[in-house]
C-alpha cells in the first residue's frame, strides 16, 4: 500500500528511540498517522511541527497497518506560529478540533478551511476564521446549524437569533417572545468569511459554536473543549 500527499501537522509522538509517530491531516485520507523514522533527529525536528507542511509518503504491507512516512518539508510556519501566544494556542486548538474527526476519514472541505486558517492564524482574521471552522466542523460530524433561513417564518431577513433545542436561525420578530431562551446570531457569520470583524461578534460566534459543540460532539464523547481554545480566545 503507498499514496502521497500534501499534509498538515497536526501533531507527534516519541516511538522507540529516534522515531516519532506523526499525525497529519490530508485532503484525501483525513487524519492520518505514520511512524517517521529518525524524526526525532536534528534535521526533522524542525520540520515536524504543528502547523508546517509537508509532503508525505505513506508506504504499509496492509492498508489497516500504522505505515511509514517519507517526509519532504513544504511550508514551514512554526517561527511564525510560535512568535505569539494567539499563533501557538491557534495551532493546538486547530489540532484538537480535527481530533474530534475518524482517523482516516476524508473530509477535503475542512481540510482546505484548516489550510487558510493556518495561513492566517498570527493575524487579526483568526479568530473570525475559528468560528466559520468550528461551524464547518459541525456541519461534518453531522451537528450543522441552518442559519440561512428563519425556523418559524422561513425568512431569510432579519436573522438575529439561533433556537438551542434546533440550531436553526430564527427572525427578531418570530423570535422577540422568546429571546432570552434563544442564542444571538452574528451578522458576521451571515457575509462573506475572511473580513474584519468586531471582538464583541467573534466572541458571540464563539459563544454560539461552544454551545453545540459541548452540547453534541464534547459531551457525548466524555471530553470538555480543549483548553488552548479558552487559552486562545484569552489573547484577543
Amino acid at each position: 500500500m503507498e499514496w502521497s500527499e500534501r499534509g498538515l501537522i497536526l501533531g507527534l509522538k516519541k516511538h522507540g528511540e529516534s522515531s516519532v509517530i506523526l499525525e497529519l491531516m490530508t485532503r484525501a485520507h483525513g487524519r492520518h498517522l505514520g511512524v517517521v523514522r529518525g524524526g526525532r533527529s536534528r534535521t526533522m525536528q524542525p520540520v515536524l511541527q504543528p502547523g508546517n507542511e509537508v509532503e508525505a509518503v505513506w508506504r504499509a504491507r496492509l492498508e489497516e497497518h500504522l505505515g511509514l512516512y517519507a517526509i519532504e518539508a513544504a511550508a514551514l510556519r512554526t517561527d511564525l506560529l510560535l512568535s505569539s501566544a494567539q499563533g501557538l494556542h491557534g495551532v493546538n486548538w486547530m489540532g484538537a478540533l480535527l481530533r474530534l474527526l475518524p482517523e482516516r476519514d476524508p473530509h477535503p472541505g475542512l481540510y482546505d478551511r484548516a489550510q487558510v486558517l493556518l495561513e492566517h492564524l498570527a493575524t487579526p482574521l483568526a479568530p473570525a476564521l475559528f468560528v466559520h471552522f468550528e461551524l464547518a466542523l459541525l456541519t461534518e460530524l453531522g451537528f450543522g446549524l441552518d442559519l440561512d433561513q428563519c425556523a418559524a417564518t422561513g425568512t431569510r431577513d432579519d436573522l438575529v437569533y439561533v433556537s438551542p433545542k434546533s440550531g436553526r436561525a430564527v427572525c427578531a420578530e418570530a423570535g422577540a417572545p422568546w429571546a432570552e431562551k434563544l442564542l444571538p446570531l452574528p451578522a458576521f457569520l451571515r457575509a462573506t468569511a475572511g473580513a474584519a470583524v468586531e471582538r464583541e461578534q467573534v466572541r458571540a460566534g464563539l459563544k454560539l459554536t461552544e454551545f453545540f459543540l459541548s452540547r453534541d460532539v464534547f459531551a457525548p464523547r466524555g471530553l470538555r473543549p480543549p483548553d488552548s481554545r479558552a487559552a486562545f480566545i484569552a489573547t484577543f
